[in-house]
């Protein structure tokens, strides 16, 4: 997987940078199926200028599909935390669309007919 972290401000970024990899390494188990070169996350993180409002964006290339996820937040790990809350249900969403889930329902059990005519 390839990770490119683009920070906007310098505020707690060794902390960030834990975080961010710790949450790459959660992500890397959802997306072991996929082929790890066409791979790409583009994290971005940026405080807003007037207001202490954090803004995490992150976007991932699959090779079949670009997923986008942002967050904000006034605590910028909680931001993060959502950002990738909010990438995970993307990529358990594109994968069941992969499987086609959709055509694998379960058939319903048929009761049989009564005796009542």
């Amino acid at each position: 997987m390839n990770l490119i972290v683009q920070y906007k401000c310098d505020d707690f970024r060794p902390q960030m940078e834990q975080d961010i990899n710790r949450y790459v390494v959660k992500m890397e188990r959802w997306l072991e199926r996929f082929d790890p070169d066409l791979i790409s996350l583009h994290a971005c993180y940026e405080k807003h200028s007037r207001k202490k409002i954090y803004t995490v964006t992150l976007n991932l290339n699959l090779g079949s599909a670009t997923l986008h996820a942002s967050a904000n937040n006034a605590e910028a790990r909680f931001a993060l935390r959502h950002a990738f809350d909010e990438m995970e249900t993307q990529v358990s969403k594109h994968q069941r669309l992969a499987r086609k889930d959709y055509e694998w329902k379960r058939k319903r059990l048929r009761r049989p007919a009564s005796a009542e005519a």
